[in-house]
């Protein structure tokens, strides 16, 4: 074991000391990584804050119940009941059939055609705000409802949801493609990084083999140098998203004093951001498990 680990220890200290000999190239190589992640990490974020920026416009999907004209006061209390013990609700609250009516008079200024009926037509309702927002939860949750006693009707306020919802799932997609296209992208420049190392030691490689390294011997100091260089184009990549958002939440403070606008911008989480470093630093290997492993098959003599 202690062997083992002085191999990696010794292979990872000879990476360093490479990537550290040739600043420039590094710094080159790490910008051209960083610009490709940072992509579809961009987009990623932006998806991230129009979702949020959406509920600061719309509110949370609203649900409103209502109940069957002969309701009493006991079935609005066993309803009322149900609703306290979900734990997927925000918050209720009653409206009654006064109450109701008296909203309806404001809203639509026709008080005295409303008045003329002589009796009140609308029956008691809930007004419900749900912590779930996708259009499936939501109308699982209106069938669930409609199946509960004394409950005529219920109504979801998801018209928007479902347009938005719709518009974020083509956006994943396209970051989706994106980051496979970009992530083929890092791969082949971590292929060539290595694979010009490669022919710069091919001597002294030739001479390992010659002396009983293993291919995996030779092939590890390689697999670091790619890893690294991916985890350091990830951070590029970091970098330059943070960067951005914090130049566009300046100019969105300016516009929110201009227009009374109650949004703000998020950075790239720390759970997302290490993803997205681990991602960079397994395509980096790829990438130079590629190389080295065709380079060695073609230097093994046949």
């Amino acid at each position: 074991m202690n062997r083992w680990l002085s191999s990696h220890g010794r292979a990872l200290s000879r990476t360093l000391r490479r990537l550290g000999g040739s600043p420039l190239a590094t710094l080159l190589n790490m910008l051209a990584i960083g610009i490709a992640m940072a992509l579809p990490l961009g987009l990623y974020v932006v998806l991230q804050n129009l979702q949020g920026m959406a509920r600061e416009w719309h509110g949370e999907p609203e649900v409103f119940l209502f109940l069957a004209v002969e309701a009493g006061s006991a079935d609005m209390g066993e309803i009322e009941g149900r609703l306290r013990r979900r734990k997927d609700l925000a918050g209720y609250r009653l409206v009654p059939k006064a109450t109701a009516l008296a909203e309806l008079k404001a809203s639509t200024g026709l008080g005295e055609l409303i008045d003329s009926l002589g009796t009140n037509p609308l029956p008691d309702g809930f007004s419900v705000r749900p912590k779930i927002g996708t259009p499936q939860e939501l109308e699982t949750l209106r069938a669930e409802m409609l199946g509960w006693p004394k409950v005529e009707h219920v109504q979801v306020d998801m018209d928007w949801a479902k347009r938005f919802d719709a518009a974020l799932r083509v956006g994943r997609v396209a970051v989706l493609i994106l980051a496979c296209l970009l992530g083929v992208a890092m791969v082949a420049i971590s292929f060539n990084t290595i694979r010009l190392q490669l022919l710069t030691r091919r001597e002294e490689i030739e001479v390992a083999s010659l002396i009983g390294a293993t291919p995996s011997f030779i092939r590890r100091p390689f697999l670091y140098f790619g890893a690294l260089l991916g985890f350091l184009g990830g951070l590029m990549a970091w970098l330059i998203v943070a960067v951005s958002v914090h130049s566009l939440r300046r100019e969105l403070g300016d516009a929110q004093m201009l227009f009374g606008w109650r949004l703000g911008l998020h950075d790239l989480g720390l759970t997302d951001g290490i993803a997205a470093l681990a991602i960079a630093a397994l395509l980096g290997w790829l990438g130079a498990w590629i190389a080295a492993t065709v380079h060695l098959k073609r230097a093994t003599p046949r």
